[in-house]
C-alpha cells in the first residue's frame, strides 16, 4: 500500500478540486478543476480510494487529528503529560489540566479530519456507482475498502465526541458540499452498518499491504461494539478474529515474541499480531507520521531532535513496579514506595523500558537515555516516549530523521498497528471476565505475560547483562483473580495499561468503563502526579459526566441554526 501513497497528494488535488465545484459556471469547468465524468471510471475510482486511505496520513495532518490520539487518548488519560515546555502549544496546557474549553483548536482539527474522511468515502462511493468499466469484482472490494473506512474516520469521532455527531451519507455529500446534518441522534446504528457492509464485501486478504480485508473490519467492529458497551455482541467476532484470522500478508494472528516486531520499520506489515497498519512512508510527501512530529527527544544529538512532547507520566511509570512474585500491584501499593526515578533498584516490568526512555538506561540503538534529551523537567518530567520512535538503524536506512515533517519536524516510515491481537485478546479477556470466565480470562492475560517475560524484551547493556532488575511472572490458578471476579476485572485492565501504555488508547478505555471509574482515576492520577510536577496541583477533576469531548465552538458557529433558528449541533449537556 505504501506505494499508493505516493499518489495520495496527486488524488487529494483532484478531490478538493472536484468538492470545490459548485453550480455550473458558464456551462464550461473552470480550469484547474476536474468533471465528475473524468473520475467516474475504473481509474477514478481507484486515485479516490487512494485518496480517502491518505487521509489516515495526508500532509493536511495535523497534531490534532492525529490518528494516534496521543492528545486525547494518551495525555488526557494519564498515560503521559504536554511535556515539552509551558509555551510551546501552549493550547494542550489546558488539555493535561482538565481545564479545557470547546474553543480548542485540536478539537477543531480531530472533527475537521473525521468529516473530510467522511466526504472522501462518499466521493469514492457516488464514482464507483457511476464507473462503467469497473469490473464487479473490484467494484465490490473497492467499495468495502470505501465502507471500512468510513467506519473507521466515524469511530474515530464517536471515540472522542461520543455518539452525538452528525453522520453524513454519499448522498447527502453529493446534494450539498457542506450538509447541514444535526447531532441529535446516536449514530452506532450507523457505523454498525458500514462495518457489516465492509465485513460481507471485503476479501479474507486484500490484494496488497495496507488496504482492509475482512479480518480488520471484523476486528474494527469488535471494538466499536466493546466502546459503545455491547460486549456481548463484541464477544463472538472477538473470538472468531483470534481463533482464525490471518494478517494482511497470510499469517494467522498470533503474539510476537519480540516487542520490537510491532514497532520497528524493518518489521513493518510482518508481526503476526499486525490485523490493520497505517501505512506511513519515507517518500518526500510528509508521509511520515506528522501527526507525531511533536513527540520525539529534544535536543541535538537526541533521537528525532524536537520537540519534547508526549512525556510518560510518574503514574505510569510506577505503574510497572511488580511485587515480590514479578505480578502488578492492582491496588495502587506501587503508588506508596519510591518513585523508580529515585531507585531503581526496584523489580519491575520489563515493558517499562520498551515503552519508556529512563536516563542511563538504553534507549533503542542510540546508547544510554540522556539528561539533555528532556526539554524541561519541571513541566514534563524525566521520562521520554520511545516506542514510536525511530531507532538509529532506521534513520541510517534514511527510515526517519529530524527533517521529514514539513521540512522541519522528526517523521518516521515507522507504521502504526491500528488493529492489534494483543488489543483483540485483552478485549476478548474482558468480555470472558464480564461473563464469569475467569480462568479463560486469566489465561489470556498469562499469554501476555509470558510474552513480556521473553529473554528477548530484557534490554541489555554492551556488557551483555541486563540493566534493571526485572521480573515479570504469570498469576498462579491460586491468586484471586480466578476465583473473585472484580479481581479478575482489576487484573484485565492493569493489563491493558501495562500492554498499550503509550499508544493513545487509555482516555477511551476508561470512559468504556463508566464515567464513576474515568473519573476517579484520573483524581487518582492527578493526586500523584502533583507530587512531582508542580502544575498538576492546579489541574481540576472531570466529573463523572465528562466521558466525551466538547462539540468544537467553531464548528457550532458554522453550522449556525435552521429555519426555526436552532443550532445544528448542539453541545454536549456536560458542557
Amino acid at each position: 500500500m505504501k506505494q499508493y501513497m505516493k499518489t495520495a497528494l496527486l488524488s487529494a488535488i483532484l478531490c478538493t478540486l472536484l468538492a470545490s465545484c459548485g453550480e455550473d459556471f458558464l456551462f464550461k469547468a473552470p480550469q484547474g478543476s476536474i468533471d465528475s465524468d473524468a473520475l467516474a471510471n475504473a481509474q477514478g475510482v481507484e486515485l479516490l480510494v487512494v485518496d480517502a486511505y491518505a487521509t489516515l496520513t495526508g500532509p493536511e495532518h495535523q497534531w490534532g487529528s492525529s490518528i494516534f490520539n496521543w492528545t486525547f487518548g494518551g495525555m488526557y488519560g494519564g498515560d503521559a503529560n504536554k511535556g515539552s515546555d509551558n509555551n510551546d502549544q501552549s493550547v494542550l496546557n489546558s488539555m493535561e489540566t482538565y481545564t479545557l474549553l470547546s474553543t480548542n483548536s485540536y478539537l477543531n482539527e480531530k472533527w475537521t479530519w473525521v468529516y473530510r474522511g467522511s466526504k472522501r468515502v462518499a466521493q469514492g462511493l457516488t464514482m464507483a456507482e457511476a464507473a462503467g468499466d469497473i469490473s464487479d469484482a473490484l467494484k465490490t472490494t473497492r467499495t468495502g475498502e470505501l465502507y471500512f473506512l468510513r467506519t473507521l474516520f466515524y469511530f474515530e469521532g464517536v471515540k472522542v465526541f461520543g455518539p452525538y455527531i452528525p453522520y453524513v451519507n454519499e448522498t447527502q455529500h453529493a446534494e450539498d458540499n457542506n450538509p447541514k446534518v444535526k447531532n441529535d441522534k446516536d449514530i452506532y446504528a450507523d457505523i454498525l452498518a458500514d462495518a457489516d457492509k465492509a465485513i460481507a464485501n471485503l476479501p479474507d486478504k486484500p490484494d496488497a499491504p495496507g488496504r482492509a480485508y475482512k479480518w480488520a473490519a471484523k476486528a474494527l467492529k469488535a471494538k466499536i461494539l466493546m466502546q459503545k458497551g455491547d460486549l456481548a455482541a463484541a464477544k463472538p467476532l472477538l473470538k472468531d478474529v483470534i481463533d482464525n484470522g490471518s494478517t494482511a500478508t497470510g499469517k494467522k494472528y498470533a503474539l510476537a515474541s519480540d516487542l520490537t516486531d510491532n514497532w520497528d520499520s524493518f518489521r513493518d506489515n510482518t508481526s503476526p499480531e499486525s490485523i490493520f497498519e497505517i501505512q506511513f512512508s519515507s517518500d518526500g510527501n510528509n508521509n511520515g507520521n506528522m501527526g507525531m512530529s511533536l513527540c520525539y527527544p529534544h535536543n541535538t544529538g537526541a533521537p528525532g531532535g524536537c520537540c519534547g512532547f508526549y512525556q510518560p507520566s510518574y503514574e505510569l511509570a510506577n505503574s510497572f513496579k511488580v511485587d515480590a512474585n514479578g505480578l502488578p500491584f492492582l491496588n495502587n501499593e506501587y503508588r506508596s514506595s519510591k518513585s523508580i526515578s529515585e531507585d531503581d533498584t526496584q523489580a519491575i516490568d520489563p515493558r517499562l523500558d520498551f515503552t519508556m526512555g529512563r536516563t542511563g538506561i538504553p534507549y533503542k540503538d542510540y546508547g544510554p537515555s540522556l539528561d539533555g534529551w528532556i526539554r524541561d523537567k519541571n513541566n514534563g518530567g524525566v521520562f521520554l516516549p520511545k516506542k514510536h520512535v525511530f531507532s538509529k538503524a532506521e534513520a541510517d536506512a534514511g527510515l526517519g530523521r529530524g527533517n521529514m515533517s514539513g521540512g522541519w519536524a522528526p517523521g518516521s516510515a515507522m507504521n502504526i498497528q491500528y488493529l492489534s491481537v494483543r488489543d483483540a485478546m485483552l478485549l476478548y479477556a474482558e468480555c470472558l471476565a464480564n461473563d464469569g470466565e475467569l480462568s479463560a480470562a486469566m489465561e489470556i492475560v498469562n499469554k501476555i505475560r509470558t510474552r513480556a517475560g521473553g529473554e528477548v524484551n530484557f534490554l541489555k547493556g554492551d556488557d551483555g547483562q541486563v540493566v534493571a532488575n526485572y521480573k515479570v511472572s504469570t498469576y498462579p490458578a491460586s491468586h484471586a483473580a480466578f476465583s473473585d471476579k472484580a479481581t479478575c476485572v482489576k487484573a484485565v485492565r492493569m493489563e491493558r495499561k501495562l500492554e498499550l501504555a503509550m499508544e493513545g488508547s487509555r482516555w477511551f478505555d476508561l470512559t468504556r468503563w463508566g464515567g464513576d471509574y474515568m473519573a476517579q482515576q484520573l483524581s487518582d492520577y492527578i493526586d500523584y502526579e502533583k507530587q512531582f510536577i508542580g502544575k498538576f496541583a492546579g489541574a481540576s477533576k472531570l466529573p463523572a459526566s465528562k466521558v466525551v469531548f466538547p462539540v468544537p465552538q467553531t464548528q457550532i458557529d458554522m453550522m449556525g441554526n435552521d429555519e426555526s433558528g436552532q443550532p445544528y449541533l448542539k453541545q454536549d449537556a456536560a458542557w
